[in-house]
This record gives C-alpha cells, sequence and structure tokens, in this order.
C-alpha cells in the first residue's frame, strides 16, 4: 500500500530538514514549504519543494489542492529566546497566528493530522527535575508563551473538530544526520554546541560560559542534549501512530541525562584536538541551572529508542558537519 502525502512546513531549517530526510528514508512522499527566511534551500535532501508561506493563505490553498496531503508537520516557527524577547509581535505573528492560518487551511482541506514542533521552554523555570509532562508550564519569555498557546490552540481544535495531533516538547537538539550531507546553520547561531566547534574550525575565537556558579557539580548550566535524528524518529512515531488512528498527545522529547557547559567543551576538545579557548561571563538572565527531561511517556507510548544517547557520539556528528560548513565559506 502507497504511504500518503506528507507536508513538512519549514523543512529547510535545521530539524525540518533532518525530518524530510527521515520520511525521504521511510519511503513517504514529501513535500517541502518554506518561505526560506531562516531555511537554506540546499539543506533540503529530497522530495517536493514549494517556496511560500504558511501565513499566506493562497501559498496554503495551492499546496493542498496540487498534493493529496495527508498530515502536516510544523517545523516553522521562530525559536531565538532572545529576539522573542526584543521582538515579542513578531513571534506572536508568526509562531500563533501563521499556525492559526496553516490549521485553517488543513480544515478547509480536510487533513487531520499534525506534528507540531513544542518546546521544553513551555516550562519556564522548573520547580523540580527531571521535568514531566505534567510540570507547570510558566514559560519565561515570549518565545515558550508562543508555543505553549499553540498547544491550548491545538487542545480546542482538536475537541471541536476531527484533528488529531501530536505536540512534541523538544529539549536541546544537537549533532546532525551522521551522513554529514546535512546540519545545523543558523545565522545568527546561538546553540553551545555549534558555537563550541566554529571555535575548533577557526569561525570563532573562543567559546563564552556564561556563569559557573550554578548549584550544579561544576557550576555551569546542565542541559539535556537529544540528536537530532533520534527527535526526527519520535516524529515518526508519532506521525505514524496518529495515521492508523490514535489518541491526540503531548511528549518530551530529551535523552533524561544533563551535560554541563564545561561538559561539552571538554567533550568537543578531545574530539576536535582544538584547545577550546573558553571566557567567563556573567550569568544571563533567565537561565535555569538544570533543564532535564523526563520521556518515559514517549519512550513507552510510541516505543522510542533514542540511538545516540552519548554525548560525544552527538558532538561527532555535529564535528563532520561543522568541518563541512566550513571548508564551504573558506572555499
Amino acid at each position: 500500500m502507497d504511504k500518503p502525502y506528507i507536508l513538512v512546513v519549514g523543512g529547510a531549517g535545521y530539524i525540518g530538514s533532518h525530518m524530510v530526510l527521515d520520511l525521504v528514508r521511510a519511503a513517504y512522499p514529501v513535500v517541502t514549504l518554506d518561505n526560506l527566511s531562516r531555511g537554506h534551500r540546499a539543506l533540503i535532501p529530497g522530495g517536493e519543494f514549494v517556496e511560500g508561506d504558511m501565513g499566506n493563505p493562497a501559498d496554503l490553498e495551492r499546496v493542498f489542492q496540487q498534493y493529496p496531503i495527508k498530515a502536516v508537520m510544523h517545523f516553522a516557527a521562530h525559536s531565538q529566546v532572545g529576539e522573542s524577547v526584543q521582538q515579542p509581535l513578531m513571534y506572536y505573528r508568526n509562531n500563533v497566528a501563521n499556525t492559526v492560518t496553516l490549521l485553517e487551511a488543513m480544515q478547509q482541506a480536510g487533513v487531520s493530522h499534525f506534528i507540531f514542533s513544542s518546546s521544553a521552554a513551555v516550562y519556564g523555570e522548573p520547580e523540580k527535575t527531571p521535568i514531566t509532562e505534567g510540570h507547570p508550564c510558566s514559560p519565561t519569555n515570549p518565545y515558550g508563551t508562543t508555543k505553549l498557546t499553540v498547544e491550548h490552540i491545538l487542545q480546542d481544535v482538536s475537541q471541536a473538530t476531527d484533528l488529531s495531533y501530536c505536540s512534541l516538547r523538544y529539549f536541546n537538539a544537537a549533532g546532525a544526520d551522521i551522513s554529514g550531507d546535512i546540519g545545523e546553520r543558523h545565522e545568527p547561531e546561538t546553540h553551545l554546541i555549534p558555537l563550541v566547534l566554529q571555535v575548533a574550525t577557526g569561525e570563532r575565537t573562543s567559546i563564552k560560559i556564561f556563569g559557573d556558579d550554578y548549584p550544579t557539580p561544576d557550576g555551569t548550566c546542565l542541559r539535556d542534549y537529544i540528536h537530532v535524528s533520534d527527535l526526527t524518529q519520535a516524529h515518526l512515531l508519532a506521525l505514524e501512530s496518529l495515521l492508523q488512528g490514535g489518541s491526540s498527545a503531548t511528549y518530551n522529547l530529551g535523552n533524561s541525562t544533563g551535560y554541563s557547559v564545561k561538559q561539552i567543551i571538554e567533550a568537543a576538545r578531545r574530539i576536535t584536538g582544538h584547545e577550546i579557548p573558553a571566557e567567563m561571563a556573567a550569568r544571563r538572565a533567565g537561565d535555569p541551572a538544570v533543564l532535564v527531561a523526563d520521556s518515559t511517556q514517549v519512550r513507552e507510548a510510541l516505543e522510542w529508542l533514542p540511538r545516540y544517547e552519548n554525548i560525544e557520539e552527538i558532538i561527532q556528528s555535529a564535528w563532520l558537519w561543522h568541518q563541512k560548513e566550513a571548508a564551504t565559506k573558506g572555499a
């Protein structure tokens, strides 16, 4: 039996492009919709591509009329916390209003399965760790608030219509496909592992450590890093669950292990053979000491089993990609 068409909105971005790759490998016909404002056409590893905006009803109508879409996977949110604080209206426009436009277009086209990229940012400052899905949600920035707002919208729409959805709350996505052909490319880059590796490639002179006086074993923040390919595999399992009639659900996605900033830098030094100079800087406002997921629910419900739980494997995969990126920039 032929597999149904899947629409990946934001498939030219970091996580979206890895999702497209997994869908192609699983023999799904996949269509990417991306306006390329932050994504990169060259990162899309296969399937059909439509340049368009999820906030434009005409672009959405064109896609739904052209392809027999059965499910939509949404990776087109803006995701920089600091930017969301400075430009909240841009975040509410793109992350909330444009998602409503997408859901309306789905409803008009009779498409009832939706996979949503949510975030651990919905929780805010954790009251206890590891964080379960039942932890109180109290976002501390507009980015987190937009993600939680969409989760509420999905709950309401699913109660009023036949929409079935899965909301996946990411912790820290990291790494790259083991082929080295696609990986993380943000402008500007804000994530720790790429920033550390850019020191090793010579694109940066040093890495800043924001605070070493946190209540953690070495004084630096602890974070839960999940390999991007493990993340997309969980999406694939969630998609297949919905296509088979599964119920709507919300899951944490993490490895349930915390690594400190200093541990990440040390691991990168071992892998790259570069000294990676580090500078101490003051704490950043709003950085919790520890963010670690309890991902028991998704492991049990979808039989999800991460393949890359070792931080060195995650960094090694990212290093392969960043060496290629640096070589391209230097060419």
